[in-house]
């Protein structure tokens, strides 16, 4: 098997059977049921493409193996081309960094591409060799499309838990010393990305169910409606983890400047105290003559009283006032 030929199947009876390399293109084009899967990343995959499957549109050949793409659902004669997101849970890569699966699809070959490895993908290779294996084309995208929205639900539910804990941690101890904001930037922005891809994948599905394909069943129509009901589930659970964490990032920031506002208040009463304070203190500091006091010994402690009194009569006028 080329490197670039990562999977290649023809199903039959009810079976799938794995194409040697000089078998793919004659199972290709054959009137049974192949696929095969390619890597999206390696050179040799769009020359291969272009010159042994030349009987595709060049349209096909270019929305399978441009750089970046969106999850969309294009009608193409009787066949489709679908492209579509699934969670990345390859080692060492965030599960929110979506990878995209971009195939094309008729009543008799199925050709996809992915750049990175797709536990669906792989999945639906391991069940390819079995009698429990994709009988159609349909059943095979239903059984894709189930797996990939399987994989976004899972992903999003952690996300939910995730909000969870923290809803319950600040609730129970909101000045616990813990790094509220942190936990909330990484979980908005896990939902941030997530919504990204999963948005215009709802609205794939929703058409993908809806095409006008002969080798659609009712029953396939039926599974990928599901599927389609799950990912518009997990893009509402991501909306409400985004406004979840809003909300706490206003209680946090609200908090804050509560905090500073009570401070500054103290402090300006504190100011207003010590303003007249400072007045008598500063007048009578002045070295000229003339100071009242001057020649008596207890003029020092009959100022340091009067200005106690001072303070206590301002305490009781910012009572009264309702300053304190």
């Amino acid at each position: 098997m080329s490197d670039f030929i990562l999977h290649a199947f023809e199903v039959l009876n009810d079976s799938g059977i794995p194409l040697e390399r000089e078998k793919i293109i004659d199972g290709l084009k054959s009137h049974d049921l192949a696929w095969v899967h390619l890597d999206a990343a390696h050179p040799f995959t769009k020359p291969w493409l272009e010159t042994e499957l030349s009987f595709l549109d060049p349209f096909i050949v270019a929305a399978l193996t441009v750089d970046e793409t969106r999850p969309r659902v294009t009608k193409i004669g009787d066949g489709v081309l679908l492209i579509m997101r699934g969670m990345n849970f390859n080692e060492g890569q965030a599960d929110e960094d979506m990878v995209s699966v971009r195939l094309y699809a008729d009543a008799e070959r199925i050709i996809s591409l992915t750049k990175r490895p797709v536990r669906s993908v792989l999945e639906l290779a391991d069940v390819m060799r079995t009698d429990r294996g994709p009988k159609s084309t349909g059943h095979f995208l239903q059984l894709l499309v189930y797996g990939l929205s399987k994989r976004v639900d899972k992903a999003v539910a952690g996300l939910d838990d995730q909000m969870d804990e923290t809803e319950r941690l600040f609730v129970d101890g909101p000045e616990n010393g813990h790094d509220y904001r942190r936990d909330l930037s990484s979980i908005r922005m896990k939902a941030i990305k997530i919504r990204r891809h999963v948005a215009p994948q709802r609205e794939a599905l929703f058409e993908l169910k809806s095409l006008d394909c002969q080798w659609l069943t009712e029953m396939d129509r039926r599974s990928i409606h599901e599927s389609y009901n799950r990912t518009l589930r997990a893009v509402e659970e991501l909306d409400a983890v985004r406004e979840r964490s809003q909300i706490i990032k206003d209680e946090i920031s609200s908090g804050l400047s509560e905090k500073l506002n009570r401070n500054t208040y103290v402090l300006s009463l504190i100011a207003a105290i010590f303003l007249p304070l400072g007045f008598l203190t500063g007048l009578f500091g002045i070295n000229i003559g003339g100071l009242p006091g001057i020649e008596s010994g207890n003029a020092f402690w009959v100022f340091c009283i009067s200005m106690i009194i001072l303070v206590g009569i301002q305490i009781i006028v910012f009572k009264k006032l309702k300053w304190f």
